[in-house]
């Protein structure tokens, strides 16, 4: 501190130079008193002018700094007033108008400022809360007398410290033009739409050549009309397939009329009395031609794998869904089962393991399906293991009927088990799902590179992409109904033991629900093979009971059902049910006289929800949980979620089926 003030005495300025003159006047006085005096006087003088002197120059640098002040004020002002954009200040608590210049009323037809008013009225709906979220451009655009704004804008604060001090400030920029030309961009991106009739070959089969001739004129003419007024272009590719390239801004219409051509295309009736369906896929959003194609051929593909006779929409980001109401259109043939045979077989020789792995919570379904790889493994010379969770699964009594078995007592092993030991060459066929998410193990499906798909639920958003064999038929009634026909083009009859023979099926039976839904001419033949085979009718019905605890618990969750909407029943349980009871509740639940469908929904311990349900009419309940990303087919589906409550599942579904129902 002693330091800084002897350097600010020291400092060269008039300070320094009056203390030297002083000390030599005082010097002077000595010798000299009159020439002293003198001195002093002309020192004080000098003091005198020097406060003079620094008074005046700080009035001149104050009023420098004034004018420099006053002139920054105004220019602001000036640029606040004229500048080019509208502008306007407002309250953030009430939105009232602080101030605004007069371009930004000109917008209203004001003729003269409006101060107080409320930007709330003047722009409905208008609000400031993306300010306070610290955003700087509106979300979204304003519209104004037809013309469209895009809003930027801050907030400042007042002079009072309350939140009424707080205050907002937009800058409103006219993008009328630029927003027209990207809608008009964006409705004049070209779509594709790829229409294929789901069962020509049975409305030709069996017709002469003029009425064949005639069937397909009628269907051209079906497709044309629904083509009609879209400014796009039609052609027919291939026999029973359309293609169909419009402009994206006419795909709302169609949509909007949930696909009219679906419906229309029904009056189409061969002499044999079949009605024409069809199954169509649209692709949009695609960089170009090439990948719109390719999307709409993606999408008629999933409308045929979840049965057909319905729409599917596929973008760049998820697919979406029309139709598919009806009963599936069965297009199998034992030509495919033969050629999926052969195919499923090379794959089996080529590979070093082979692993047969279904859903989470394995039914008779799943693990009879997996059961039947095993069989046809061992008659091609493989080793074939099932993998399955030993505690978390429902078929606890055929696995240990199984196990009792010579040939499978090392075949069932755990999924961590088999991601230890599968390498490059290890065949994973998936069975009785097509859904990744729902596999017993997600990684070994993803380590897996050789993989091959076996199911006949419909094929939701996602699924099993790149498997290197797919046997998907929806119209099937169950997976071991598929796997009977495949087992029956590679095994003789010999090869099948008593339990494998059993073990499938159940599956059938389980599905079926002893033969009562879902069964067709090739659900029989496949049962009649097992039966030739060994397969004992009293021994599967067994597999199906279930002990006192269970019965009871299901008739409780009986007592609990509600009709919904004339012809459903739900059922709510807020405790945790077992899953195999709470789905034996939904079949249970049709046996009610006038219930199409039944729903039973119970919560779980971790804060999640399982769903059941079940159709014996023209309900499609797999339509109805997909809303909670369930999957199943027309007459059995199944939905878990995790973080939900029961009461927003329930409302989910009671949504989902008003939905459905309009």
């Amino acid at each position: 501190m002693k330091n800084s003030k002897f350097q600010k005495l020291v400092a060269p300025g008039m300070r320094l130079y009056l203390i030297i003159m002083v000390i030599f006047a005082a010097a002077t006085f000595f010798f000299n008193e009159r020439l002293a005096m003198i001195e002093g006087a002309i020192i004080l003088v000098l003091i005198i002018y020097s406060m003079v002197d620094a008074r005046r120059r700080r009035k001149t640098l104050v009023d420098y700094i004034e004018d420099v002040t006053y002139n920054a004020e105004s220019a602001k002002n000036n640029t606040l007033m004229n500048f080019p954009l509208p502008i306007v200040v407002f309250q953030m608590d009430d939105y009232r108008i602080v101030w605004g210049n007069q371009i930004f009323f000109n917008l209203f037809g004001k003729q003269k400022p409006s101060f107080d008013a409320s930007l709330s009225e003047m722009v409905p709906g208008f609000t400031g809360k993306w300010l306070l979220e610290g955003k700087s451009q509106y979300p979204g655009l304003v519209q104004v007398d037809g013309r469209k704004y895009q809003l930027h804008g801050n907030i400042i604060r007042g002079r009072e410290e309350s939140e009424s001090g707080f205050m907002g400030i937009t800058y409103w920029v006219d993008v009328t033009e630029f927003d027209d030309i990207k809608l008009e961009y964006e409705a004049s991106r070209p779509a594709t739409m790829v229409l294929v009739v789901d069962n020509y070959d049975e409305l030709i089969k069996g017709v002469t050549d003029r009425k064949r001739m005639e069937l397909r004129g009628i269907i051209d003419e079906e497709i044309s009309k629904f083509c009609e007024g879209k400014g796009g272009l039609l052609r027919r590719y291939d026999t029973d397939r359309y293609m169909f390239i419009f402009e994206s801004r006419y795909l709302k219409g169609i949509t909007g009329g949930k696909f009219s051509i679906l419906e229309d295309i029904h009056s189409v009736i061969s002499t044999t009395g079949i009605h024409a369906t069809l199954s169509i896929g649209v692709g949009c959003d695609g960089a170009d031609f090439e990948e719109n194609f390719a999307f709409a051929n993606l999408a008629v593909e999933m409308a045929l794998s979840r049965g057909g006779d319905q729409a599917v929409i596929k973008n760049r980001y998820n697919f979406e869904f029309f139709g598919g109401k009806g009963a599936e259109i069965e297009t199998r043939t034992k030509v495919k089962s033969r050629v999926t045979a052969n195919a499923l077989a090379e794959l089996m020789r080529s590979s070093g393991q082979i692993y047969a792995m279904g859903h989470k919570f394995a039914d008779l379904d799943s693990v009879g399906g997996a059961v039947g790889i095993v069989c046809m493994a061992r008659k091609l010379g493989k080793t074939a293991k099932i993998v399955v969770d030993p505690e978390k699964n429902f078929s606890h009594a055929l696995i240990n009927s199984l196990k009792a078995t010579e040939e499978y007592k090392d075949v069932f092993i755990s999924p961590d088990e088999a991601m230890l030991a599968a390498d490059s060459q290890t065949l994973l066929v998936v069975v009785d799902t097509n859904r990744p998410e729902q596999v017993e193990s997600r990684n070994l499906l993803e380590s897996c590179t050789r993989v091959a798909v076996i199911d006949h639920h419909r094929r939701a958003a996602s699924y099993i992409q790149n498997a290197a064999l797919s046997f998907h038929e929806p119209y099937a009634s169950s997976v071991c109904e598929l796997i009977s026909e495949l087992m029956q083009e590679l095994v003789e009859q010999r090869d099948v033991t008593r339990m494998e023979a059993e073990a499938v099926l159940s599956g059938i039976v389980l599905d079926t629900k002893s033969f009562t839904i879902r069964t067709g001419e090739r659900t029989f033949d496949a049962a009649a093979f097992l039966r030739r085979v060994g397969a004992d009718t009293s021994e599967v019905k067994k597999l199906l009971q279930s002990d006192m605890e269970h019965t009871v618990a299901k008739y409780k969750i009986l007592q609990s059902a509600k009709v919904y909407r004339g012809d459903i029943a739900i059922a709510v349980q807020e405790t945790e049910q077992d899953r195999i009871v709470a789905a034996q509740a939904a079949d249970e639940l049709l046996n009610v006289s006038g219930i199409e469908a039944s729903i039973v929904a119970y919560a779980t311990k971790d804060g999640g929800v399982v769903v059941s349900a079940r159709s014996i009419g023209d309900v499609n309940v797999q339509l109805i949980l997909e809303k909670l990303g369930g999957g199943g087919n027309k007459g059995a589906a199944g939905a878990q979620v995790s973080n939900m409550s029961l009461r927003e599942a329930v409302n989910i579904i009671c949504a989902s089926i008003d939905d459905y129902s309009n």
